[in-house]
């Protein structure tokens, strides 16, 4: 049977195990869905069991000395085909995922539940939809399509996370606890996406992360702004008053030794770049915006992928409640974050934030930087034999030779994967941008799922051969 009958005919069963999956809360950054957490794990492994894994287990995140559960559990699986003197050495696959999900607020944006799968115009909607459970699905069934079918001539094993959108603070140690068990030849994630449905691509880097919460600090108590206000130095205001000075008006970061480590892009990478479909104009218009901000003297595809950023991601303080209250707050917060590239080193850029915070921090308040995760950027070869063989899986689903491209998001622990287990990361993505990850609405497009299936399916084929 061909991967698109085998599709067809199991369509239904697809929906239904995918939905089971997000009708489960996976929400790993709240305290209250830890045991949501260990139940999606466990409806993980039985959906790897069910597809053809021969072994597939719950392992929980436990400290260095191995004596306490720390994080959300790991689900992991494997698949040792049968195999003649003349096959060997056969190659292994480490298929990578995660469970967890991003918060659905504000629900009043949602056109539906976010934990019920809802298909509406050829797309799925639901918390999940496509980061990380749609995409983690696709593996799956290509996986299940090429073990039934007696198609499958590679070892696969699996690890699906449940702390991915957390920055993985449990997974180096796993990694380092199970590195022969993990061992593997490639590793494959679906967890990015395609410059368009119209026009495949492959991911070959991503920039790297560094994350950190401010507590700004003046007064011992909220004041009466009519009776201090002007003499007594409010936090907000000194907290917007630092921010503003960490990007200039060309778009640089101001951080001191920050672009030391930056490499230029190279002019054929530049060329390529040129090369991708991309109107300024529709993208000003699907995000609603008059015109882009960005660093002076490069494309916005060049800013968003090849060079770093500096962004506020949450800022809070005072009283903003209904109605008005006239006050000048004790504390102001707020939660930035840095994209960087490849050879920028985050815990370096993360002590050179803090250093330079705290040399702007004007007098009347102390200020506190605390980094809450980080991880190195990553690019990949596009000569080595696992490339050539996803790139001829796009090829075959999607009817055309797949682009290669940076992308401007991060996965801190694809280049963790490269120090511990020795072995690079293709990263078959099939996400779009419509698709609204970390929104309301998030979703996926079913012919895009489909095709993504087929993919991996003809991945798994070509890799065996070579």
């Amino acid at each position: 049977m061909s991967i698109r009958e085998y599709i067809q005919a199991h369509e239904s069963r697809f929906f239904e195990e995918w939905s089971s999956l997000l009708r489960i809360p996976s929400v790993s950054c709240q305290p209250e869905h830890k045991e949501d957490m260990l139940r999606c794990a466990e409806r993980w492994r039985e959906l790897l069991l069910e597809a053809g894994c021969q072994k597939a287990e719950v392992i929980p995140a436990v400290t260095g000395d191995g004596l306490r559960v720390t994080g959300n559990p790991f689900v992991y699986g494997e698949y040792l085909p049968p195999i003649t003197n003349d096959q060997l050495p056969i190659k292994t696959v480490l298929v990578y995922a995660h469970y967890d999900v991003m918060p659905v607020e504000p629900l009043e944006e949602w056109k539906s539940d976010p934990w019920e799968a809802c298909v509406r115009d050829g797309r799925l909607y639901a918390r999940g939809a496509d980061d990380d459970k749609g995409q983690a699905m696709i593996q799956a069934k290509a996986f299940e399509y090429m073990v039934r079918e007696g198609l499958m001539n590679c070892n696969v094993k699996f690890i699906f996370e449940g702390e991915e959108e957390i920055g993985s603070p449990s997974l180096e140690a796993f990694l380092e606890e199970h590195k022969e068990l993990l061992k593997a030849d490639i590793i494959l994630v679906s967890d990015t996406s395609m410059i368009g449905k119209e026009t495949p691509s492959i991911t070959t880097g991503l920039r790297g992360l560094a994350y950190w919460q401010i507590e700004v600090t003046g007064p011992n108590r909220d004041l009466h702004s009519g009776h201090f206000g002007g003499a007594v130095k409010n936090p907000i205001n000194a907290l917007c008053e630092m921010l503003a000075q960490v990007v200039d008006e060309r778009g640089r970061i101001t951080i001191p030794g920050f672009y030391d480590d930056v490499l230029p892009i190279p002019e054929e990478e530049r060329k390529m770049i040129a090369q991708i479909p991309f109107s300024q104009e529709r993208y000003n218009q699907a995000i609603d915006i008059d015109e882009v901000f960005g660093e002076e003297g490069y494309s916005t595809l060049e800013r968003n992928s090849c060079r770093p950023s500096f962004d506020i991601c949450g800022i809070w303080g005072g009283y903003t409640g209904e109605g008005s209250k006239t006050v000048l707050p004790s504390k102001a917060y707020a939660k930035v974050s840095c994209r960087l590239v490849a050879n920028q080193d985050h815990e370096r850029i993360s002590r050179a934030f803090i250093d330079y915070i705290r040399s702007i921090a004007p007098a009347g308040v102390r200020v506190e930087v605390t980094p809450m995760h980080g991880g190195q950027g990553y690019v990949c070869p596009i000569d080595i034999p696992a490339y050539r063989a996803a790139e001829r899986g796009f090829e075959e689903a999607f009817g055309k030779r797949p682009l290669a491209a940076r992308r401007g998001g991060s996965i801190p622990i694809i280049a963790a994967f490269e120090q511990i287990l020795g072995c690079k990361t293709i990263l078959m993505g099939f996400g779009l941008e419509q698709n609204a990850i970390h929104s309301p609405n998030e979703s996926m497009d079913l012919d895009v799922w489909r095709r993504g299936i087929e993919a991996v399916a003809a991945f798994y084929r070509e890799y065996a051969k070579q």
